[in-house]
């Protein structure tokens, strides 16, 4: 006697049924503005807002310097020299008798200069050697990445030190000096994406078509690079400003009479128990620019990362 006996469908995972879920979902739900969405992850957080207001605040700042601040940046007044707050001068002025408030909102253009400059040298250089790193493979990959390495095992404030000192203090020496100490995250930021992202089967068919390497590096892989890498330059951004402001408090930096932050920073050194607040307010400057441009980068971060979205807390 045969008993045929009725065969009960497989338990299908509780993952599996989420994902056929979320699918079935993405299909009935209307598109949502990526635009839209991008800016309610960004702003999730009260501190990353209050960074962006504050980044877009020290932009105008430098910007329109020359309506905002009071007096020059190299305008003397020797009947108020070591001066203190109040009055025609709000922050009091230096030992030359040269406004402090003036000063700081000038030096708000070495800083910003500084690092965007920067981070678009360090990261255009970066970017290309962790392409070159990350699809070559073999040889030359283990080469570029020892080199890397030992690169990072410097402290980055004593490597900038050693490279300024052997080309020349300003503008030119810092921006070259930092940006090359800052090459070693990009580099390894972009070569590890490559090493994910050529394994995809699109980049395997190109492979296989006989496509051009620089055509497959420069359109299908570049490209997924992109989001990581606008988030480690607006990181950046803020160790560009505080190392420049290292190198000029040391002399290495921004030579006076410019005004930039660090040689500011110095210069009420020498008076802290006088007048502390030379010293104090542009390092305050540093601090919240610092501060912000953090802020903004968690905030890009938390936006542009897939796995992130919606789980960063207020």
């Amino acid at each position: 006697m045969n008993i045929e006996l009725e065969k009960t469908p497989a338990a299908v995972p509780a993952e599996s049924q989420s994902e056929e879920l979320d699918v079935v979902r993405e299909e009935l739900l209307p598109p949502v503005n990526e635009f839209k969405r991008f800016v309610k992850v960004f702003f999730k957080r009260k501190v990353v807002f209050v960074g962006f207001v504050l980044v877009v605040l020290m932009l105008l700042m430098a910007v329109f310097a020359g309506v905002i601040a009071p007096y020059g940046p190299y305008d003397q007044d020797l009947h108020n020299v070591l001066a203190a707050p109040g009055g025609a001068h709000l922050l009091g002025t230096d030992a030359l008798g040269r406004d402090l408030l003036s000063r700081i909102i000038y030096g708000s253009r070495v800083a910003l200069s500084v690092g965007i400059f920067t981070v678009l040298v360090s990261a255009a250089v970066g970017t290309l050697i962790g392409l070159i790193a990350g699809y070559a493979e073999g040889a030359a990959q283990v080469i570029i990445m020892r080199l890397t390495d030992a690169m990072m095992s410097i402290p980055n404030l004593v490597f900038s030190i050693i490279i300024v000192s052997l080309l020349r203090a300003g503008v030119p020496g810092v921006v070259l000096a930092i940006a090359f100490t800052l090459l070693p995250g990009y580099i390894r930021l972009v070569n590890g994406q490559v090493m994910s992202v050529k394994q995809n089967d699109y980049v395997m068919a190109e492979r296989s078509m006989g496509t051009r390497k620089a055509r497959i590096l420069f359109r299908h892989i570049l490209p997924n690079c992109l989001s990581p890498l606008i988030v480690q330059m607006t990181m950046m951004m803020g160790v560009a400003i505080l190392q420049e402001a290292s190198l000029s408090f040391l002399g290495l930096g921004i030579l006076p009479p410019t005004a930039a932050w660090g040689s500011l920073c110095y210069d009420g050194y020498k008076y802290l128990m006088m007048r502390p607040l030379l010293s104090i307010a542009p390092g305050l400057a540093i601090m919240i620019l610092v501060f912000a441009f953090n802020m903004v980068g968690d905030g890009l971060r938390d936006a542009l990362d897939p796995k992130l979205r919606g789980t960063s807390s207020n």
